[in-house]
């Protein structure tokens, strides 16, 4: 991406299920809010997925893969499909392969709560809910999908962590929670979460966390292991601000996280390298729902968000960034103002996200 440069190139990958449902309804909010802030975003769908699969019998063609990595960012829908599935017994996932393939060791998932959405908890601190998990998502217990031993008495698989990439992960973390606080006006604070008491690559992995922690002294830093942290994310999740983790409890956290803010409707995420970046909901395909357009659009409208802050400080401009904040302003105040989409209780579509957007966005 050329520095200051006012087009970006984005490919999208609308996947199955709700998945190309909320990728259109993405993509429709963010033509006007490209043509309010004078930002250029040139867009390319790209075929992958469980039904292409089905189809083709290729999950993620090279081809999609290759336009992917040479676009400025990814957009990524939803991929998989229940009863779909490789010879080995697993789902379609090309967007496990995009993390290995892309070095996407950063799985950013936010956990904020947005005016107007119900919250699980009734403490009022509740509504102050705003951390973020920062899933490791190239290796731990992913390390071995798809080789894996299996035989008719046992199957196991291999745990994965490296000094190389936890060190990153540590670095990224970090600097996340130095933005964080500058944004917010307060000390930033980041916590590992692991299993070191059992476990020896989780001590190895605290160790070099450790090491890394000592270079940044005006940032707060602990551990938690990852029971107690299920623990509190329940009992005082307003406390915590930056929890960096292995792949498989990230994964697990990230959906209570969602739970306690309104539900995977309501859940963004990125998996950021140094080079490349994917954002998509951390929801799934949903066929439950599929085609009746009642699909809760929230969540990718905030990865598209996170999209265009993270593509301003690749260098596209800082009317990138601005977009972004205007994108966030009006998810809030939209729900803010009575927006009931159906998975929190209302009866408000996934086009009725839209118009809501659009119309505060000048559309």
């Amino acid at each position: 991406m050329a520095t200051g440069s006012n087009t970006v190139r984005i490919a999208v990958l609308p996947g199955d299920g709700i998945g190309t449902e909320v990728s259109d309804a993405t993509l429709a909010v963010l033509e006007p809010l490209a043509r309010r802030h004078g930002i250029g975003l040139a867009t390319e769908t790209l075929p992958a997925g469980a039904f292409h699969y089905q189809a083709t019998g290729e999950g993620f063609p090279e081809a999609s893969f290759q336009a992917a990595k040479a676009a400025d960012a990814i957009l990524l829908g939803a991929m998989g499909w229940p009863g779909i599935r490789q010879a080995d017994g697993t789902e379609i996932a090309p967007q496990l392969d995009l993390r290995v393939r892309l070095g996407l060791y950063a799985g950013v998932r936010p956990v904020r709560a947005i005016p107007g959405v119900p919250v699980a908890l009734a403490d009022p601190r509740a509504r102050g809910i705003d951390l973020v998990l920062v899933r490791e998502s190239t290796e731990g217990l992913f390390h071995s999908r798809g080789t894996g031993l299996v035989t008719e008495d046992l199957a196991e698989e291999t745990l994965r962590i490296t000094r190389a990439t936890t060190e990153k992960l540590s670095h990224f973390s970090f600097r996340l929670a130095e933005r964080r606080a500058a944004r917010r006006g307060r000390k930033g604070r980041v916590t590992l979460v692991d299993k070191a008491n059992v476990f020896r690559a989780f001590a190895f992995m605290r160790g070099v966390f450790d090491g890394v922690a000592t270079q940044y002294p005006g940032v707060d830093s602990g551990h938690h292991y990852v029971d107690a942290m299920a623990l509190d994310l329940v009992r005082r999740p307003w406390a915590w601000d930056v929890l960096p983790t292995e792949n498989m409890f990230g994964d697990i956290l990230s959906d209570l996280g969602a739970g306690l803010v309104g539900g995977m409707g309501f859940s963004p995420s990125a998996d950021i390298g140094d080079e490349h970046a994917v954002f998509q909901p951390a929801h799934g395909t949903a066929p439950d729902i599929a085609g009746q357009g009642v699909a809760n659009p929230t969540a990718m409208l905030l990865s598209a968000a996170m999209m265009l802050d993270w593509l301003a400080a690749r260098g596209a401009g800082e009317r990138f960034a601005e977009a972004a904040g205007e994108l966030d302003a009006a998810v809030d105040a939209a729900f803010g103002a009575g927006l009931r989409t159906a998975d929190i209780g209302g009866r408000d579509g996934t086009a009725a996200v839209v118009a809501a957007l659009r119309g505060r966005l000048g559309g």
